[in-house]
């Protein structure tokens, strides 16, 4: 901590060094222009650690007055020093002098009372009621229509729906023969100094009761029953009244409870006490019920029931002695002085564990009731409802303190002396005076505050207790000497011994007497209407409401009001700030800093500091008078101002690091431990952002239509708070920055210390972003308010509307959620501004000035943008409208990072309509390119569009944008179609764009838009005309996975036409060949028989390549006939595709893929017992083998055979054989020539009978084989004596056979252009040979000689 040397060094020094002179300083840090989230949600976090704290830093009433061994507390601070006593009077307002014309006769009966829910007192003097505004002074309103005297005056709630909704309360009053109501309407209104005040009306209600009783003590309930307590007789009565008379009651009925009428929830024990009379009766509006004081010092609990009707639900008596008993042996609790003189209600938000009830006696003993812990007790809990409350019992006695100072002792402050720093003693040496109340007749108690009045030593002067927590001693503030947590040595001897320290400090208090003119008849709280800053949103950690360092820089000090017959004295509550506030006003005067540093060790350094910030920068309560509701800024003096900025850099001391080594290794982390600068200005943030960080922004209002859900007033005074602070950092830098000698100075720990000071200045830094982000939110949501904030959001997306309407502060300051919500509702105030023809500037330089974060440059340049589209709109002049276009779309692109799709989308279209190609061409290409700026989603694509990739977002955003592009291309179509259909003669400009968009899309270097627009294209049609344009991208494109039969075909047209036959070639051979595509098998033969046919149109060229190509045609020469050949085999099988047993399946696998020779030989011509199939598989793959081929032809030949007579045996042949040795001659796989030669003889020489000479060579012949080859296989036969050939019938047979040959020979050479060359007919060979034959031939073949001979003389004519 500083020390007192280093705090006042001189008054010169210290002013020196405030105004940055004095020291060196580090300039400011700039602010990052940019909206940094994380750093505003770091910041988030700080604050919603401060509200943590401020809800836990001072403990709930009930902590302090239950803790084990402390039945009874007596712990007081009493300070005779002006500027630590608990309350000041404020000022003194006089009755009107207009109503002591009233006070004629000497024997007038008077009463007065309070009403502040109204700020009236309300006097009677015999039969008139006066209501004195107070607020104004001296303003009456009077009642003076009824005879008799009235004594009592109360303000109730009225039932709702009984009178006009003008009437906001009632007055009861009670005179002591009747009881009356009179309607009242209060609203407020502005008075001349522009504060606000009540004007009150008054309405007969014509209900009026005789009653033989005269009333007193009368509550009203929330619900608008009325009850009071009768003077003479002590009963509960209840005031019943209803709009009209009915059949079961009367319109007005003054209802006895104390005779019988009581749903009692407790046996009773006989007929009430007459002597115990009700003296009093309390309302709890909170828990809904109401209690009793009577005479004899007994409480009763009552609750509302049905109609008419009330439930007792408890009554707690012998109360003396079960203070007693908690309190043995005190003094202050006699049996003959044991007078209870009021009742409280402890609110819930004071005391989470439920006190409920405070008994204040008449010597200043409070008595505290909490609900019982024993459910059982009084038959709770036996079958009862468990929504029944637990019966009341007394908790704590709070002892009255014993050492007061005389009110006349206040007059002589005293000052302790202190021989060095922070030894300053807690209390003055006992007083000379030591005074005790003990007369005590009226209580006030509001929020952990009690005020109770006796009468003085002089006559016309009244003495006021004031008790106020003394948070010093009570809270965890970081304060030098903590809360005390040990048992206070008692004045009295205790029962129950020494006990051991407990863990919570016991409730301590301020006391002090204070001495008013006059009597004192009646006291209240000034109510809080004017403390809109304080609320507390649900979700947010709430501060008890004790708490006053939370609350006093968001709300006015607390006030009673005391009503004497002098007049009306204000009483104010004197707060932290206020002590601070004189001590550095004293320091300012005297130069005596000692009070400031007790100050800073009783409050603690950090709550010290978020009040030295708050009278530094100016606080809207810092006055103790009260403010109006849009509370203006209080100011201190340049001087107060300077002292408390140097004593906040002082008292901050600096932040320090706070190494962490694991253990076993030399590496070592630490954190920051902040200073209380930084620590101070978390807390004053926290505290003023409080009353809106997690409120929602918005609520339904009673139409139905959103509102601001935080007031208007309620934002001011907020944001003029934050407002100040900000000025104060933005004008101080220095007050977060350390001198040049504050840390360097100490070698070892300089690193350590460097980093501390860094984590505090990126801390403050984010915190002070946060300040100012949140100044401009509040303008935001102000100037939404003014622009009908309902109809705002009404007008937005539905996704919008859910968004703002779910949103708090929080979100919309520090969330990306915010930043959308208010860039949509800007976009609907610039439409709504564009739509009634107002200039964007105007309102985007508003927005700017008062919220620039929440409208960037970017967005103003969108505004413009849009702007200049409604220009262009509006313009006929064609020159002028490109300009405008031509610059919306300069502006566009600037702000392309922030323009949403939808509105890209209306943008476009906007250019749609104006014809304008290049706006919709390149506009949607930025945006898609600024979307993914990092190119994800083109990596994305790149890599084939994988499952489950997070950059899929990215690529659906360029696919949007891409979208529109194609869109607009559409437009541009329809436009041309329309206008040729038309015959219009206006095509020239349809056409202009529609050409000038197409030229700038092909334009583009985006390839992954490029690939969208050819599918599109090729989806409408247009695959033509784009493989005559064959743009840069588009092979790489038909290339792309996913890969299907369209693009393939296209591909191979794409390398035709780019003449590339050979590169076509291979894409018809994959596709040929693919197994992806379910294509016809027809279509594979095509699509082979196309590849064959390009790969023959490659050009020649020497070297490997060429070699390459004709290998490549080869192989694709050798498929096509496979493919061929597994054509005709499906078509032979297609006949049996229904078959069952797989057989069917397989065939139609056929038609599904190419397969391979051996597969179809194997699996299907094999197995299927196909010999035609057979012998053409074997000769399309030249496999030459007689054990294969033979078995096949003896195969033919046996079918042949099998079961016909030799005619019809030799037909069947003739069908086989000729078409098969046309189709595979010469093939020796296929058609084995000697084989086949050799069944046909074999089978004339069979049936010599049945089949003519020449029939085997003739079928050869018609096969095509040449006749030279049949005649030389004959001439063997006939040569080789080989069997059957070896018998001389046979090898006549041949001869016969040879005969018809050679004569067909030698016509057929004959015969012009004849196959058989005349010129190659050999002769010479034929005449000798023929001879042999003639000398060999039996002489019975007379037909076969005529032959031979014929033939020798045909050779002689012609040769």
């Amino acid at each position: 901590m500083a020390t007192f040397h280093d705090f006042s060094r001189s008054t010169n020094g210290l002013h020196g060094s405030v105004n940055g002179k004095g020291r060196s300083v580090q300039p400011p840090t700039k602010a990052i222009p940019v909206l940094d989230l994380p750093a505003l949600q770091n910041a988030s976090q700080v604050l919603q650690e401060q509200f943590t704290k401020d809800a836990q830093v001072i403990p709930d009433l009930g902590e302090m007055l239950s803790i084990p061994g402390m039945q009874s507390s007596t712990s007081y601070s009493v300070f005779p020093d002006d500027y630590r006593v608990p309350f000041q009077k404020r000022k003194l307002i006089g009755i009107p002098e207009g109503l002591f014309q009233y006070y004629t006769a000497t024997n007038v009966t008077s009463h007065m009372g309070l009403m502040p829910e109204i700020e009236r007192v309300w006097i009677t003097i015999d039969h008139n009621l006066f209501l004195w505004d107070y607020v104004e002074g001296q303003e009456l309103s009077s009642f003076v229509d009824q005879p008799d005297v009235i004594t009592h005056v109360a303000l109730v709630k009225p039932k709702p729906g009984v009178f006009i909704d003008e009437i906001t309360s009632l007055l009861v009053i009670c005179t002591p023969v009747s009881v009356l109501l009179i309607g009242v309407s209060a609203t407020s209104v502005t008075g001349p100094n522009n504060r606000t005040r009540r004007e009150i009306k008054l309405y007969a209600t014509d209900m009026t009761i005789p009653s033989d009783v005269e009333m007193t003590s009368v509550i009203g309930t929330q619900d608008g029953r009325i009850f009071m307590c009768g003077s003479q007789d002590g009963c509960l009565y209840e005031l019943h009244y209803q709009e009209k008379e009915g059949w079961f009651g009367k319109r007005v009925q003054l209802i006895n409870h104390s005779m019988g009428t009581v749903q009692s929830l407790i046996p009773r024990l006989g007929g009430a006490k007459s002597e115990d009379r009700i003296t009093a009766i309390v309302p709890d509006h909170a828990r809904g019920c109401f209690y009793t004081l009577s005479s004899k010092n007994t409480i009763s609990v009552y609750k509302p029931a049905a109609d008419k009707n009330i439930q007792h639900v408890q009554t707690v008596s012998n109360i003396y002695k079960a203070a007693a008993d908690k309190a043995p042996g005190s003094p202050a609790l006699a049996p003959q002085n044991f007078q209870i003189i009021s009742l409280h209600v402890v609110s819930p938000t004071e005391s989470r564990s439920d006190i409920q009830l405070m008994a204040v006696t008449a010597n200043g003993t409070r008595l505290y009731f909490a609900p019982s812990s024993i459910s059982s007790l009084y038959g709770y809990g036996a079958g009862g409802s468990t929504a029944q409350p637990r019966p009341l019992q007394l908790l704590h006695v709070r002892l009255p303190p014993s050492n007061l100072l005389h009110p006349d002792e206040q007059s002589n402050p005293y000052r302790p002396t202190t021989a060095g720093y922070g030894l300053a003693q807690a209390a003055p040496p006992a007083a000379s005076r030591p005074y005790i109340m003990s007369r005590l007749e009226n209580s006030c108690y509001d929020t952990g505050l009690t005020i109770a009045a006796q009468p003085g030593d002089l006559d016309g002067t009244d003495y006021i207790l004031c008790l106020a927590p003394d948070l010093t001693k009570i809270g965890s503030l970081g304060q030098l000497h903590g809360p005390p947590v040990h048992h206070p040595a008692s004045h009295y001897p205790n029962s129950f011994g020494t006990l051991a320290g407990p863990s919570r400090p016991p409730l301590t208090e301020y006391a002090t007497v204070l001495s008013i003119p006059g009597r004192t008849w009646a006291m209240a709280p000034v109510p809080r209407t004017t403390s809109p800053a304080s609320s507390n949103p649900p979700n947010t950690p709430s501060p008890i409401a004790i708490n006053e360092l939370a609350n006093q820089l968001s709300e006015p000090a607390r006030q009673f009001m005391i009503l004497t017959n002098v007049g009306l004295t204000f009483l104010v509550k004197r707060r932290a700030l206020d002590h601070l506030k004189d001590v550095i006003e004293e320091f300012q005067a005297e130069g005596n800093a000692q009070p400031l540093i007790e100050f800073r060790d009783s409050f603690g350094r950090d709550q010290t500091c978020a009040m030295l910030l708050a009278i530094a920068s100016g606080n809207t309560f810092m006055d103790v008078g009260m403010q109006s509701t849009i509370g203006t800024i209080c100011t201190v003096s340049p001087e107060l101002a300077a002292v408390a900025k140097q004593a906040f850099y002082d008292f901050g001391e600096r932040p320090m690091w706070a190494e962490r080594v694991t253990y076993g290794t030399s590496e070592g982390s630490g954190t920051a431990i902040f200073s209380g600068r930084r620590e101070g200005l978390a807390l004053y943030l926290a505290r003023l952002v409080r009353p809106l960080w997690k409120a929602k922004l918005t609520k339904a209002g009673p139409t139905g239509v959103h509102e601001t859900n935080v007031h208007e007033d309620t934002l001011i005074v907020v944001q003029n708070n934050l407002f100040a602070l900000k000025e104060l950092l933005d004008t101080n830098p220095h007050l977060f920055h350390s001198a040049p000698g504050d840390h360097t100075g100490a070698r070892s720990a300089g690193a350590s210390e460097q980093e501390a000071w860094k984590a505090e200045q990126n801390s403050v830094s984010q915190l002070m972003s946060l300040l100012a982000r949140a100044i401009e939110a509040i303008s935001f949501v102000l100037l939404l308010c003014d622009h009908r904030l309902g109809e705002l959001i009404g007008q937005c997306e539905a996704d919008v509307q859910n968004l703002v309407i779910s949103m708090t502060y929080e979100d919309l300051i520090t969330d990306q959620k915010g930043v959308t919500a208010a860039r949509a509702l800007v976009n609907v105030i610039i439409n709504q501004q564009i739509g009634q023809q107002i200039s964007v500037d105007t309102v985007s330089e508003v927005l700017q000035q008062r919220c620039g974060s929440f409208c960037s440059t970017d967005d103003v340049m969108l505004y413009k943008a849009r702007e200049n589209v409604r220009k262009a709109v509006e313009t006929r002049n064609a020159s002028e409208r490109q300009t405008w276009l031509s610059e919306s779309l300069r502006l566009f692109m600037k702000g392309a990072r922030i323009l949403e799709f939808d509105k890209l989308r209306e943008v476009v279209g906007d250019y749609q309509q104006l014809s304008y190609a290049k706006g919709v061409v390149e506009l949607p290409l930025y945006c898609a390119q600024t979307s993914d700026a990092d190119n994800q989603g083109l990596e994305f694509w790149f890599a084939g569009c994988p499952d489950n990739d997070s950059r899929v977002a990215f690529f659906e955003k360029r696919i949007n944008c891409y979208g529109l592009v194609l869109d607009s291309l559409e437009v541009f179509e329809e436009r041309c179609t329309d206008a040729k259909q038309q015959n219009s003669l206006s095509l020239e400009e349809p056409e202009t764009a529609r050409s000038h968009a197409y030229e700038l899309a092909f334009s583009s270097e985006d390839e992954m838009f490029h690939s969208t627009l050819y599918d599109w294209l090729i989806q409408r049609g247009m695959a033509d005309e784009l493989l005559e344009m064959r743009p840069a991208y588009l092979e790489a494109h038909l290339r792309r996975e996913p890969v299907n039969v369209q693009k393939f075909q296209l591909l191979w047209q794409f390398y035709v036409k780019d003449g590339q036959p050979l590169r076509a070639a291979e894409v018809l051979g994959t596709l040929s060949e693919s197994t992806e595509f379910d294509l016809a098998l027809e279509s594979r033969l095509e699509y082979l028989t196309l590849a064959v046919g390009n790969a023959k149109s490659h050009p020649v060229s020497v070297g490997s390549k060429h070699e390459t190509a004709i290998a490549f045609l080869q192989d694709l020469e050798e498929k096509l006939e496979v493919a061929q050949v597994q054509l005709e085999l499906y078509n032979n099988l297609h006949s049996h595709v229904d078959d069952p047993d797989g057989v069917g399946d397989r065939i139609r696998l056929l038609s599904k893929k190419l397969m391979t020779v051996t597969e179809l030989y194997q699996e299907y011509a094999e197995p299927f017992d196909l010999p035609t199939m057979k012998l053409l598989i074997l000769h399309v793959s030249q496999h030459r083998d007689e054990n294969l081929v033979r078995p096949i032809w003896n195969k033919l030949f046996e079918e042949a055979l099998d079961g016909a007579d030799p005619q019809v045996a030799a037909d069947r042949i003739v069908s086989k054989v000729v078409p098969l040795g046309q189709r595979f001659y010469p093939s020796d796989s296929a058609f084995p020539l000697r084989h086949i030669a050799a069944l046909l003889v074999r089978f004339r020489l069979a049936n010599k009978d049945a089949v003519s000479y020449g029939w085997a060579p003739r079928i050869l012949v018609q096969c095509g084989v040449p006749y030279h080859e049949v005649w030389d296989i004959l001439h063997e036969m006939y040569e080789s004596q080989i069997p059957p050939f070896n018998e001389q019938a046979n090898v006549q047979a041949i001869s016969s056979d040879i005969a018809v040959l050679l004569s067909d020979w030698l016509e057929e050479a004959k015969r012009p252009q004849s196959v058989a060359a005349k010129s190659e007919f050999p002769v010479f060979r034929i005449d000798q040979t023929v001879d042999q034959y003639l000398a060999e031939l039996e002489p019975s073949r007379t037909e076969t000689k005529a032959t031979y001979e014929d033939v020798k003389r045909q050779l002689r004519r012609n040769w």
